[in-house]
Formats: structure tokens, C-alpha cells, sequence
């Protein structure tokens, strides 16, 4: 496995910030007061509270996994603590047809107030572009706290997600009955068995990523059971007909005394259909509450042909979520499974240089793909190319685009027909981009349930 570790200082990060006074370091996961100095700075940073000590432990936990780096002022009041935060690490990324693809996730992006406009924020961003290639990822990912931030580095948005509320007092359940049962468990029993979960869970749905240590454990209560919030935490777990674990939720009920509820739940985890089906029937038809709040899910639910009244459901807070950005359009494009056959050559553009050329995406009927450079030669003796399949001329279809639009259709979440409309693709031949909406399709709307 990559140990995001060995990759050295970028040295264009290293000179570009020395030369406006700063220091840029990778903290060592050994160094204790290092960790705990950078982990106050990226809360500092988000606006969130002093982390309590098993907060802390949590926290440190995660950030010795990661390639953490940092941004000093030695002139500073606190110069122990950096001015900005960085921090990234290898991560699968699911993609259509059920598989995963090698990516570099980016979290922990804060630059101090006191020290904005002064490229800092683009150093760091760029050097995990070269970092992101060091580690032999096909594209890079984050989860975006502001829109109009990222879209310089080649960042697009590629899956959304939303806040589904459920009017309680309108939900009457006419879905199908599911053949297994759920069952209240205590989060402590769950825990051995949610990191499994939550894979197949993952692998179903594109834009979902690798969950890492610790994560599942803040979401079930289990960082410091004995606070007030973490005993609120409710879990039920759903058994199909064999008794295997096929998913399960966590939830709070909130209310004033001696008024109706609402529920709200931050995790829904769910690797079948039928899973899925029952946990939200559990959810919907909880008594003495008046609403249902389920953060981060997919903006194509099927919990509306799931009731009687489907405008019980609304959804709230829609948005980009997962932003993307293609690193080695080869290896990504190669990675998915496709809608439909047909050959599409793709003119990309990127400013950045990381994913610029001219790509011939040839698609056989089973869905997969081969990837080439539109430049790559073949082998005249043997009509073949170089991988092997038989020689054939350029693609007769094209688009002209940006890399920050091969991210956004990338998933299947956004219709190159649709960008071509605002402007941002270009048509280089009629039927291309028809081809395009047909070869990027998926039969599932990519979705990512969690932020990072």
C-alpha cells in the first residue's frame, strides 16, 4: 500500500512560500505537540469549538494516516501554529459498474484570516496536484465548503447531495414488505461489523469513497460515549433472510419536553436495495415525531414511489458535494464501466498541464474501455495497437473541453448536453455530444454520504 508519508516537500511549494516569509512543513506522525498544534489550526479554521481531549485522540488518529502539512510564520504570536493546513492521502473512489478507482483525497484546506491573499491557499493546493501524481492517482477529490474556490485548480463539482426531510404526519408506506428484519443495537455491537458494511455499501453507489479508521466510531457515539450527544445516538441494524448485516442507521431524536420529535440522522448505510427500503421505512414511521431530516443523500431517492403521498418528501440544502479533478485522463477513463459502445474522441484543456492532450475513448459492448493518447501509433505490420485490439481510425465523434468538465461528466451526475448548453463543451461533430450523454451514463446517481 502507498504511505502517503514518503512523498517529499514539493519544492515549488517549499520556495514559492519562502519567499513571502512563510515556512511549509509535513508534520511527522511521531511528533506529538506537531499534531495536536496542527489539528487546533484546522479547527481554528472551520469555525469549530477546542477539541476536548477524546476529540483530540480521534483527531490525532486520523491525521498520522495522512500526508498533514502546514504553513508557518516564525513571526507570529503563536508561531507553534501554522497559518494554514493541508492535508491529503490515497483513497479509492467508487465508479460506475461497481468498481474503484485509485484517487487522492484533500481535506483540512483552512488559511488563517489574518494571513489571506497572499498565495498561500494556492501553493498548497497545487502542490497536492503534484503529490496527487507522485502517488500514482488517476484524480483528485475533495468535499468543498466554498464554490469558488477550487474551480481555478481544476477542481468541478461531479455529484451532488441534499437533506431529505420527511413530513411524518403524511407518510403512509405503500413499498414493498422487506424480507429481513431490523433491530435496535447498541453502537459498541455494531462497530465490529460496520467497517464491512460500509464497504459493500460503498462499492454500489459512485462518488462514495474508502472510509477511514475512526470515522464510523465519531458517527455512532463511540468517540466519548459519556457525553450527553453521544448517548442520543440511536442505532438499528437490518438482517436479511440468511441474518447477514446489510446495513444499518444512527439517529437522534430531538424535541422539546412534551413535544413530537424529529429525527435526524447523519448515517445511513445501506448495501442492498432491500436494506435501504427498510431502514427508511423504519425512519418514517417512527412515532412522536413530526419530521425525518436525513443529511447527505442522493438527490435521485426512491423514497417518494415509496409512499402514498410522495410530496411527504422534500429535499433541502441541494448542492455540489464531491468535487473532482482528473489527474491521468487514461487511467480514469479506463477505470468506469460506459452506457452504451461507441468511440468519442475527447479534446481536453487544463491550464495546470496534469490532464491537457487529446484522448480517443473507444468503448466495446460489454461497457469497457479502451483509453489511448490520440497521438499513440500503431502497429501497421500487425494492424493492432499497442494493447493489443485491433487498429481503428480516429473517432468520427468529438467534444472540446475543459478538464474541469471531463470531472463533472466523469460520474455520470452531469450531461456533457447540459455543460455544451451553458457554454462550456464543445460539439465537434453532430452526434457527439449525444454519444457523450450515452457513453457517461450511469444506472445509479453518483452520490457521496459523507464529508472528508
Amino acid at each position: 500500500m502507498f504511505d502517503p508519508h514518503s512523498i517529499p516537500a514539493d519544492p515549488t511549494a517549499v520556495n514559492v512560500l519562502a519567499g513571502r516569509g512563510f515556512e511549509y512543513r509535513q508534520i511527522d506522525p511521531a511528533d506529538e505537540a506537531g499534531l495536536q498544534a496542527w489539528v487546533q489550526a484546522e479547527t481554528r479554521g472551520f469555525h469549530h469549538a477546542r477539541p476536548e481531549a477524546p476529540e483530540m485522540r480521534r483527531a490525532l488518529q486520523v491525521a498520522r494516516q495522512r500526508n498533514v502539512r502546514g504553513v508557518y510564520d516564525l513571526s507570529a504570536h503563536d508561531a507553534h501554529l501554522p497559518v494554514a493546513t493541508i492535508d491529503g492521502w490515497p483513497s479509492g473512489l467508487s465508479v460506475p459498474g461497481g468498481r474503484s478507482v485509485d484517487a487522492w483525497a484533500v481535506s483540512g484546506v483552512t488559511v488563517s484570516p489574518t494571513h489571506r491573499r497572499r498565495g498561500i491557499a494556492r501553493a498548497l493546493l497545487e502542490a497536492q496536484l503534484r503529490y496527487a501524481k507522485e502517488a500514482g492517482a488517476a484524480l483528485a477529490m475533495l468535499t468543498a465548503t466554498e464554490a469558488t474556490i477550487y474551480g481555478r485548480f481544476g477542481f468541478s463539482p461531479a455529484a451532488s447531495a441534499a437533506t431529505v426531510h420527511v413530513d411524518r404526519r403524511r407518510a403512509h408506506w405503500i413499498g414493498p414488505e422487506s424480507p429481513g428484519r431490523v433491530q435496535f443495537v447498541e453502537p459498541a455491537d455494531l462497530i465490529g461489523k460496520a467497517p464491512a458494511i460500509a464497504r459493500r455499501a460503498v462499492a454500489r453507489t459512485p462518488g462514495e469513497i474508502d472510509r477511514w479508521p475512526g470515522m464510523l466510531e465519531r458517527h455512532l457515539g463511540l468517540v466519548d460515549p459519556s457525553t450527553r450527544e453521544s448517548r442520543a445516538v440511536r442505532v438499528a441494524r437490518y438482517d436479511d433472510v440468511a441474518g447477514q448485516t446489510q446495513g444499518f442507521v444512527a439517529f437522534r431524536v430531538v424535541r422539546q419536553p412534551d413535544e413530537p420529535g424529529a429525527v435526524e440522522c447523519d448515517l445511513f448505510v445501506a448495501a442492498s436495495d432491500d436494506a435501504e427500503r427498510a431502514l427508511w421505512r423504519f425512519l418514517v414511521e417512527q412515532d412522536f415525531v413530526t419530521e425525518i431530516r436525513v443529511r447527505l443523500r442522493s438527490v435521485d431517492e426512491p423514497l417518494p414511489w415509496l409512499l402514498e403521498d410522495p410530496r411527504a418528501v422534500s429535499l433541502h440544502e441541494v448542492g455540489d458535494h464531491l468535487w473532482l479533478r482528473i489527474i491521468d485522463p487514461v487511467a480514469a477513463l479506463s477505470a468506469r464501466e460506459y452506457g452504451a459502445s461507441g468511440t468519442l474522441t475527447l479534446e481536453v484543456g487544463d491550464p495546470l498541464r496534469h490532464a491537457a492532450g487529446t484522448f480517443v475513448l473507444d468503448v466495446a459492448g460489454d461497457g469497457r474501455a479502451e483509453v489511448r493518447p490520440a497521438e499513440e501509433t500503431t502497429d501497421a505490420a500487425a494492424g493492432q495497437f499497442r494493447s493489443g485490439r485491433r487498429s481503428r481510425p480516429q473517432a468520427a465523434h468529438g467534444l472540446r473541453l475543459d478538464a474541469r468538465e471531463l470531472a463533472s461528466i466523469y460520474l455520470g451526475g452531469t450531461r456533457a448536453s447540459v455543460l455544451a448548453r451553458a457554454g462550456r463543451i464543445t460539439e465537434l461533430a453532430p452526434g457527439s455530444l449525444a454519444l457523450a450523454d450515452r457513453l457517461f451514463h450511469a444506472p445509479r446517481t453518483p452520490h457521496l454520504s459523507i464529508w472528508f
